[in-house]
Parts: structure tokens; sequence; C-alpha cells
């Protein structure tokens, strides 16, 4: 039976008029509102009888929080699942599988689908990344279990923690790194977690769930999405370990798991800097910093979780070349240690470059608007990103995807090799400015300039 969606639009209005009528602190306007009622927000300040929540489970197949679930998985626009569903096939019939969802949770009698794992290559390098694809019936359950129980985990989150979590960003975690750094800690934990996502134990992950929630059929909702079985080319298994895959709870689970080493390192007073599995904490000694290590060594071994070796260090920022790789920056000190510089890792360089290799091959038929309309995106995300850097960073990286550009032009005139020499001359800067090429050096400038005013 197709839908018409006339049950869809009346929530959505609904929806609309609740976030519309209610007043809530600003931390909490994101949300959902058809859960989060200014009432049960102001529970959760104030904090529950024991701390711990029950009841649950209703709000999750809650018609209009999966309605809500649904925009927001939609909004994401990713790929379907094992049984070939897509987004849009899935909103043609929205009526009937919000309420086949809704049935299910309500009797118990839901069972997440097999996650399809493939893998996709990873830009700059010739290893591929396992990517685990859910189906969309599967995502909306899990934005809406997600809607339900992040704000009460979010109360009990450290102000140290940045990834995955509501108004927070890569940027608000490295502010907090160059400020630090500002104020003289010279000695740098760098850790990362060994396929953290891959090995996080599940029944050590359900005790820390249990101490803030005890509605017993949203705990085995989230057990069943922890062991949803997992289908490759290679073969099909059940995990023992590890959040879902490519799931969308998957990382609050992971938060959730770290939540206590978080508070552990804080209340020893290190400077904890957290995004995912990826971690600085900032010292002003190096004892200090060598038992930052150790704690740390010790918590993530007892947890059944393994330090990348290769990825684990600490940095002493006042030896010359010294430095440290942070969620795409290098960090350094130059002229001693009076000078803080923070650019492009050399990782985010090469990933930078075989994006834009992939669009800007010799061979390529399209024409040159059209591969400047390709690779036009990229530049942009990159330079919001990256515009912390040195204006020399933007120059080099401008004056190479010319060279691409240049290349392409030579080959059509029958020439070899990359763009050189004369080509100069005959495709100068200007040229590909009046093309629309986005230049990294003078979008740069543009806004230092602007902040100048």
């Amino acid at each position: 039976m197709r839908g018409n969606h006339t049950q869809g639009i009346t929530t959505g209005e609904s929806v609309k008029k609740t976030k519309q009528a209610r007043e809530v602190p600003q931390k909490w306007e994101w949300t959902e509102p058809s859960v989060w009622t200014e009432r049960m927000l102001t529970t959760l300040e104030k904090g529950v009888k024991g701390g711990v929540w029950f009841s649950l489970i209703d709000k999750i197949f809650s018609k209009r929080n999966l309605y809500s679930s649904f925009r927001k998985v939609k909004k994401g626009r990713g790929k379907s699942g094992i049984d070939h569903i897509t987004i849009q096939k899935f909103e043609t019939q929205l009526d009937y599988n919000i309420a086949k969802i809704h049935a299910a949770i309500k009797n118990n009698t839901y069972k997440p689908q097999k996650i399809l794992r493939i893998e996709i290559p990873k830009p700059g390098t010739k290893k591929k990344r396992p990517l685990g694809l859910p189906t969309v019936r599967d995502k909306v359950v899990q934005t809406s279990l997600r809607n339900v129980i992040e704000p009460i985990f979010e109360q009990i989150f450290s102000t140290g923690s940045f990834g995955f979590r509501p108004g927070l960003s890569c940027k608000d975690a490295l502010r907090e790194v160059d400020k630090l750094l500002k104020e003289g800690f010279q000695y740098v934990v760098d850790a990362d977690i060994k396929s953290y996502f891959d090995n996080i134990n599940q029944t050590g992950l359900m005790t820390e769930i249990k101490e803030k929630i005890s509605d017993s059929r949203v705990l085995g909702l989230i057990e069943k999405f922890l062991k949803q079985e997992i289908i490759s080319e290679m073969r099909n298994w059940i995990p023992e370990k590890g959040t879902p895959q490519g799931g969308v709870i998957s990382p609050l689970l992971s938060n959730i798991y770290l939540n206590k080493f978080d508070h552990k390192m804080v209340n020893k007073g290190y400077n904890l800097v957290r995004y995912a599995d990826d971690f600085v904490i900032l010292c002003k000694s190096k004892t200090e910093a060598e038992n930052a290590l150790k704690e740390t060594t010790n918590w993530i071994n007892a947890h059944d979780l393994e330090l990348h070796a290769d990825k684990t260090k600490i940095a002493d920022l006042a030896v010359p070349g010294e430095g440290f790789d942070f969620l795409g920056y290098r960090f350094t000190r130059t002229n001693g240690k009076k000078i803080l510089k923070h650019w492009p890792s050399k990782k985010s360089e090469k990933k930078f470059r075989a994006n834009i290799r992939q669009s800007t091959k010799r061979c390529n038929g399209r024409s040159l608007n059209e591969i400047i309309a390709i690779i036009n995106p990229i530049l942009r995300g990159w330079f919001q990103y990256y515009r912390h850097s040195p204006l020399s960073t933007m120059k080099t990286m401008d004056g190479w995807v010319r060279m691409r550009l240049r290349s392409i032009l030579r080959k059509r005139r029958n020439g070899k090799g990359r763009g050189r020499g004369k080509d100069h001359n005959r495709w100068p800067n200007k040229f590909f400015a009046e093309r629309g090429l986005f230049s990294l050096k003078t979008n740069l400038q543009y806004v230092r300039q602007s902040s100048r005013r």
C-alpha cells in the first residue's frame, strides 16, 4: 500500500510547532522536540531519581520521533543497504514504513537487518577502508534511538571530548589545542587507539549504558544493533566486539565507552583534548607527559583496547623540528619555542592531492570549465578547514593545482609530461582565474584583509 504522506506532513508541521513553542536553554536547542520537551529537559538538568532513566522505549517508537528521524537520514543522503532500498524508495511508502517500524518496536519484534560491508579507497594511499552500509530502515531506528538517549549522556560527557557531539567540531578541538600551546604547554602526548571502533568491549559498553538507562527494552534494542550480522564478499559474521559498522549510533556509543577515561584524566589534572579515537594530552613537563602516557596506557589496556605503537608518542615542542599531527594539522614551534605554527599535515596534503588527481588526469575528456567546476568544491572545502595555515602553504597548493590543469591543456596540444616552461606564459594564472578557478591564496588574503578592517 502506497502512503499518501498525509500523516508525514501533519507530523512534520506538529514537530515544527513544538520546536517553536519550546523555551529551552541554548545548549539543548539541538535536542529532538518531539522527545525532549521543556519538562523532560528540566528533569534532565535536575537529575532523575537514582540517576537512572526508566520507560524510554515509547519515545523511541513514537511516530513523531520516527518521522523526524527519517528527515535526518534523508538529509544525510547515505547509500542503500543490503535490501537495496534507497532513501527515495523508502519515502515513496513513508507512512507505511514508519507504521511498520512503529509496530515492530512497540511489539518488541524489531530485528535489525544485516550490514553490507564494502571497502573503499583511502585517498593518498593504496590501502582500503572498510565501510558498513546499514539499511535505511535501520538508520531511521538508530536515529530515533539516538534522539532519545543522546541528551542523557551529553549531560555527563567531559569538556575534553569534542568528537561527534552536538555543537562541537574538529575546529573547536583545534582551538583548544592552540590555546593550550600558547599558554606554554610544551610536551604533548600524541595518542591513537588502534582500530578503536572495531574493538570496543560490548559487555563493558553495556555496563556503562546501564548506569544511566534501566529500560530493558531500550537496552535490548542497543544490543541487537551491536550484534547485527555483517555480510561481505569474503564472509558473514556476528561481531563479538565493536560498535555497528557505519551505524548512526556508533559515534555516540564510542564516546560513552571512553567517557570515564576522559573524566579520569581531567580529574588528575591533565589537559586532554579528544576527538573520537584521536587525542592529545598537553603537559608542561616531561615527567607529567610520561605519567600521562602511563596512565593512558594502563586504562586503555585494562579496557581491552590498544594504543597504536607507531602513532603514539611524546612530542617536545622545544626541540627543533619536533611536532605532532592532530585532526589534519601539523603543530610545531619555530625560533626556539617562541612562535607556534600549524599547517596541513603531510597526510592531509597527500589526501588532498589524491582527490584532485582523480579529476585532473591528462586523458580527461571533460572541458576545462567542467573540470574546474568539479574541483572547486574540493578547493573550497580545503580552504575552509585550513584557512589558518601560512599563506605560503596556500600558494604552493594553488601552483600544484594549476600545474595539473596545464598538463591537461599541454596534452591536448600533443605535448608530453607535466605543465612547465612556456606553458606558464601560454596559460598564466590569470587565465585560470578568469575561468573561475578557486584560488586558495587569493581567498586567504581577502579573509585576512577583511579581518584587519
